[in-house]
């Protein structure tokens, strides 16, 4: 494409290909930064509870271990794996990545950046810092609560992420990144030929579900190889290429109808269980969203009521709006509802905020028969919604609703 110009999908308006920033630099400069930060987080208290002259003290690792502790086993290993192994994975292979493109070695890096991108839905530290925030909040009316340095790094370590993240261009990694098997040349300029082509840009191709021109575009990098076959793997990120997404209505039908099921015991069973002086209270997802509107939290009130209620919710319906219509064959609203899925594939994550919110309660409001906090069996339920969803959500593929409209 020429400078400045930008390819857009011509049916959604999805964004395919632009000019690529070039910079490399800075969001490897402030992943650094987090990793740096991310290790006093986790080595140092992030919170210091003080109730009726005991103390008891948070650290990243605390609520994995009260909930492994009440038994909730599964869960510890969900909350372990977001807010603790994911984030320090993903740094890792983020910053071997950008750094050997800095130093010129980026031959072999297809697979390590795929997997960076199949990373970043899973590495929730922001959602757990927010959650930290609505813990916070709610134990303040009860005790004395004090940031230790773990909590400052936290949020330091999260606002350097969130700037690397701004800073990263997708399109520069894999511009830099060659081809790792033998093209001919033949392929080769049939591949510049049809990047450049009316019909989309670097993803696009022309509107066939079917690949009329023998092209397929690989969902991951955005590379379009002509005379790939479906299974081949793609020469630049090593991921498997298909036409449309294996199996995708079955699996994400399958996926959706567990999430509605399970939807139910996640919000009729108590997620939270608070024993106060003798007095026990359990809570459910919508009574933990009006106690803090009772507590004029209106903010964190807004956000917990939008993440752990509407998203959830939002999520299972628009999936099953998107599988029907694709039955039915229905030509209308197809741009909207792609762009619903986009929206619930940006904001399915924000879900498991709930979940952040009980394992720092469970660490920190623990102080025998004076007050107590316990998970309960609403959160696992909860959280396997929230797991499912994302998945379905993955797992659908929307180019099938394009294909079903036209009788394909």
């Amino acid at each position: 494409m020429r400078s400045r110009h930008i390819a857009e999908c011509r049916r959604c308006g999805r964004l395919l290909a632009g000019p690529a920033t070039g910079r490399v630099d800075a969001p490897l400069a402030l992943a650094v930064t987090a990793l740096l930060l991310l290790v006093p987080a986790t080595a140092e208290p992030l919170l210091t509870v003080i109730s009726y002259g005991a103390a008891r003290v948070c650290w990243l690792a605390s609520g994995i271990a009260g909930l492994w502790r009440e038994g909730f086993v599964s869960l510890a290993g969900v909350v372990g794996a977001f807010s603790l192994a994911f984030p320090y994975l993903y740094l890792l292979s983020l910053i071997a990545v950008l750094g050997a493109l800095r130093f010129g070695a980026g031959r072999h890096l297809g697979t390590p950046f795929r997997w960076v991108m199949r990373l970043r839905p899973w590495m929730m530290v922001e959602i757990f810092l927010v959650g930290c925030f609505v813990a916070y909040s709610r134990l303040r009316l009860v005790a004395t609560v004090d940031v230790q340095v773990g909590g400052w790094c936290l949020m330091c370590a999260t606002l350097a992420l969130l700037l690397a993240l701004t800073q990263l261009d997708e399109r520069t990694v894999w511009d830099a990144l060659p081809l790792l098997h033998p093209v001919s040349r033949q392929r080769r300029s049939g591949l510049q030929r049809h990047a450049r082509s009316p019909w989309g840009g670097r993803s696009g191709g022309r509107p066939s579900s079917h690949g009329g021109d023998g092209a397929i575009a690989c969902t991951t990098c955005e590379l379009l190889v002509v005379g790939a076959r479906c299974g081949d793997a793609c020469p630049r990120c090593r991921a498997a290429l298909h036409h449309r997404k294996p199996h995708a209505f079955a699996a994400t039908a399958a996926l959706v109808t567990a999430g509605f099921l399970l939807y139910i015991p996640a919000n009729a069973l108590p997620v939270l269980t608070l024993v106060s002086l003798g007095h026990r209270q359990s809570n459910t997802i919508i009574t933990g969203v009006l106690e803090l509107m009772h507590n004029r939290l209106w903010p964190l009130a807004l956000i917990v009521f939008l993440a752990s209620i509407v998203v959830p919710l939002l999520k299972l319906c628009g999936l099953t709006w998107m599988l029907l219509a694709t039955l039915q064959r229905s030509p209308r609203l197809l741009v909207g509802r792609t762009r619903l899925h986009r929206m619930i594939e940006a904001v399915g994550s924000w879900s498991n905020l709930d979940v952040f919110v009980a394992s720092v309660l469970v660490a920190l409001l623990q102080f025998g028969a004076i007050a107590q906090a316990q998970a309960g069996a609403g959160l696992t339920a909860f959280s396997a919604v929230v797991i499912l969803t994302m998945i379905a959500t993955r797992t659908f593929d929307t180019r099938l609703m394009w294909d079903a409209s036209r009788g394909e």
